[in-house]
């Protein structure tokens, strides 16, 4: 397995601390590679067939999956260890953090000689569907604060990602913002953006790659949690990276209408309740530019997704603290277009690898380590047009049009859609 990047603010871990963690990590990857897979082979030759017994018919969605695995000794014992990997994590990095928790905040103390900013509101209010439990099952969530000028959530977080994602995210846990970077120079290639918003950054691991990626552009990034915040600043800092980091709610910010090109997030939507969904993407179309575009990265979506892979990916509702994981991702991203009610021509965004121009097999053999199993792109996107006989014209093409999925291989599973706004705002929901 590579290892993690040691920048100057991660938490450095002692030998048996270490050794703990890596334990952690080799039991996640075993429970995925040698344990889940045994629940599949569960279903098809004891439950689904029960289920078929008592129905005449087999299981036509996660529920009914769900109905049928819930008492099978198998399932329960894989989801109970999975479960108690993930407190495991937790614990094993706190205990790191906690024992030099005073040496990392006065490392991320800002110094008074600074690439990039950080502004904190001490006034914001925390979202209650942030407040409500701890995301994650991380102790406290991402916004409790131990202390002053406190970092720990940020410090945890970052570590414990390292490890959940048995470190398919990169040395950086970059591997998100990466992505969609690469989908932007591969379909976007003359795209230049000069302002680029990340809506709930947290530790900034998917915002950087935006940094290299667009040299010249200025780069901010937002989250509610000031901890992480903290954190994030000085990991960019000692990552020599310029990004302008706020605490600020991605329902409603304080930037001007139209400041940004690019507008993105990365596993955030989920995160969030229906309304404030919605919330997000009228304030992300209020604050796109003239051409300016937006992309939201997420889990897959279930619409269209087998019975059986969908109860699976939905693990995380019942038992990981992702409150709003199977409701949103029940809608997919079409339906969520539709909720928000985009005014105009709906633009279907496929990768056709066949294509002139497809990315050759060095790009795919990146391709392939991105997002085996939890992590797809959904993009959700608009992009803003600039002129108004062009808005009528696509807007009159529009009629009756419906987004469809599509596969892109540069991950395994994806649905999405780009939404070319007609310019006259968003409807109400």
């Amino acid at each position: 397995m590579e290892t993690q990047l040691q920048h100057a603010i991660l938490p450095e871990a002692t030998h048996d601390e270490f050794a703990r963690q890596n334990f952690v990590q080799s039991l996640k990857v075993h429970l995925a590679t040698q344990v889940s897979p045994g629940n599949k082979t569960v279903y098809e030759r004891r439950a689904a067939p029960r289920f078929e017994r008592e129905h005449q018919r087999l299981p036509q969605d996660r529920h009914e999956v769900r109905s049928v695995m819930k008492n099978e000794p198998y399932y329960q014992m894989w989801s109970t260890l999975l479960r108690t990997s993930q407190e495991m994590m937790w614990e094993s990095v706190n205990v790191s953090v906690e024992r030099q928790l005073p040496q990392l905040c006065e490392r991320a103390a800002p110094n008074g000689s600074t690439l990039g900013s950080l502004t904190l509101d001490p006034d914001l209010t925390i979202p209650a569907y942030h407040r409500a439990v701890d995301i994650h099952c991380q102790p406290g969530g991402y916004h409790t604060e131990l202390g002053p000028d406190d970092v720990a959530a940020g410090a945890t977080y970052d570590r414990a990602v390292y490890i959940y994602a048995m470190s398919r995210l990169g040395p950086l846990n970059d591997e998100m913002g990466q992505s969609v970077v690469l989908h932007l120079k591969d379909r976007h290639a003359d795209f230049r953006p000069r302002r680029i918003l990340d809506m709930g950054c947290t530790v900034g691991h998917s915002t950087l790659p935006y940094v290299d990626a667009y040299p010249n552009a200025e780069i901010f990034a937002i989250d509610v949690g000031a901890p992480v915040l903290r954190y994030a600043h000085a990991r960019a800092e000692s990552l020599g990276k310029r990004v302008h980091f706020s605490q600020q709610n991605a329902e409603h910010t304080n930037f001007e209408d139209g400041s940004f090109d690019l507008i993105v997030s990365h596993i955030l939507l989920h995160e969030t309740s229906s309304k404030a969904m919605r919330n997000i993407m009228q304030e992300a179309h209020r604050l796109l530019k003239p051409g300016g575009m937006m992309l939201h990265q997420e889990v897959p979506q279930y619409e269209g997704m087998p019975a059986y892979d969908a109860f699976m990916l939905d693990w995380d509702t019942y038992n990981n603290n992702e409150t709003f994981w199977g409701y949103d991702t029940l809608y997919g991203s079409a339906k969520i277009g539709r909720r928000v009610r985009f005014r105009g021509r709906q633009r279907h965004a496929a990768h056709d690898p066949q294509r002139p121009g497809a990315r050759n097999s060095t790009n795919q053999k990146i391709s392939r380590r991105r997002f085996r199993r939890w992590w797809s792109l959904v993009r959700l996107g608009c992009k803003k047009i600039a002129h108004k006989q062009r808005r009528t014209r696509m807007a009159r093409k529009a009629k009756g049009n419906r987004p469809t999925f599509f596969d892109d291989p540069q991950i395994d599973k994806v649905v999405g859609i780009v939404m070319a706004l007609t310019g006259r705002g968003v409807g109400s929901a």
